[in-house]
């Protein structure tokens, strides 16, 4: 792909290449304007930008880096996107429908190397990070894909949690973020992104030394360095020491609430012990702690592993709950589609290489 794509471009990055290539700053606006509120599908449709500027732009950028390459609609209204991206890499999206808005789950990285045991997400190595245009494209194509069904509703949220370890993107990262909270185009409130990491601590200091106002969620999945060690293999390169070093800095700098993934996996992470341990890890910063408990999503490839039954997710959650720590259970949209991130992509790509 010669051009690169002008969804990467922040609003003044964008203002400062126009002036660059001798166009008025005012031009950076109407351009804007027909990008993310407009929504343009070419260039030529934007009817009050002069011709020589058009040009410019189709000289040197494009709109499109991705196609749909699979679609998937849950009985629940949840739809999957697999896009496949110009290197012929796939990628997942996945749109979510909630009483208080429409959420976008997006990918940062074509694979993922943090290794996690029981993701299937990981079954891929990372090839390469995304840029900041292919993940704001994301948000793009699925809110052209409402409009073309006519549906009033925008794109409301964004969770930073498909195929890929954001932190490990971290410049591509921070320049999506602040494209899609510009209140000059998606004005996507800071309050309603969530970034969710692995735990990659140092990466961790520079987010909390970031002026932007997203939520951070973080991966945890075990309360004790043998036990995450054993099913995520970051806790080698980043044990809960470090981690939670990095958490104390974090909150000290933010003051905003960090919720704690940690995933229902049975008879491996989901007794009593484990309960009580991880109130006892963020006890200290509780008032600024939440747990969401994650029902297992089974996949093929990890059949060494099983969702924790009903009863032990209830008895997990009513002690943490007598632990004095604010938790609650997430369970699962789009569960007849794949719902485990990086499923359908696995699927596909196996697909392809048996035909």
């Amino acid at each position: 792909m010669s051009n690169s794509s002008i969804y990467g471009l922040t609003y003044e990055q964008l203002q400062s290449w126009l002036m660059e290539h001798g166009e008025k700053r005012f031009r950076a606006e109407q351009v804007w304007n027909w990008l993310y509120k407009k929504r343009i599908s070419r260039f030529e449709d934007m009817n009050n930008v002069n011709q020589s500027t058009i040009e410019l732009l189709k000289e040197n950028f494009v709109l499109h880096t991705m196609d749909v390459e699979l679609r998937q609609e849950s009985k629940d209204g949840t739809i999957k996107f697999l896009f496949k991206l110009a290197d012929g890499n796939v990628i997942e999206t996945v749109l979510m429908r909630f009483n208080y808005g429409l959420s976008v789950c997006v990918t940062t990285q074509v694979g993922c190397n943090i290794g996690c045991s029981f993701c299937a997400s990981g079954l891929l190595r990372k090839s390469r990070d995304l840029d900041s245009g292919e993940i704001v494209e994301q948000i793009m194509n699925v809110q052209k894909h409402l409009d073309d069904r006519r549906e009033e509703d925008r794109v409301s949220h964004i969770v930073v949690m498909g195929i890929g370890e954001p932190l490990d993107n971290y410049k591509n990262l921070m320049e999506f973020l602040y494209i899609v909270n510009d209140d000059r185009g998606l004005n996507i409130g800071a309050r309603h992104i969530t970034v969710s990491t692995s735990g990659i601590a140092h990466k961790m200091y520079d987010f909390a030394d970031d002026p932007i106002q997203v939520n951070l969620a973080i991966s945890i999945h075990a309360p004790n360095n043998e036990l995450r060690t054993q099913i995520m293999k970051i806790n080698r390169a980043f044990p809960i020491e470090k981690l939670m070093k990095a958490v104390d800095y974090y909150l000290e700098k933010k003051n905003r609430r960090i919720t704690y993934e940690y995933i229902m996996l049975h008879d491996v992470n989901d007794h009593k012990k484990e309960a009580i341990e991880l109130a006892d890890l963020i006890r200290d910063h509780r008032h600024l702690a939440y747990v969401n408990l994650i029902p297992y999503n089974t996949v093929d490839e990890h059949i060494d592993y099983q969702r924790s039954s009903t009863e032990n997710i209830q008895a997990f959650y009513e002690t943490l709950k007598a632990e004095g720590i604010q938790c609650g259970v997430r369970w699962e949209n789009g569960a007849d589609i794949d719902a485990a991130c990086g499923q359908l992509r696995s699927k596909q790509i196996k697909k392809t290489k048996a035909v």
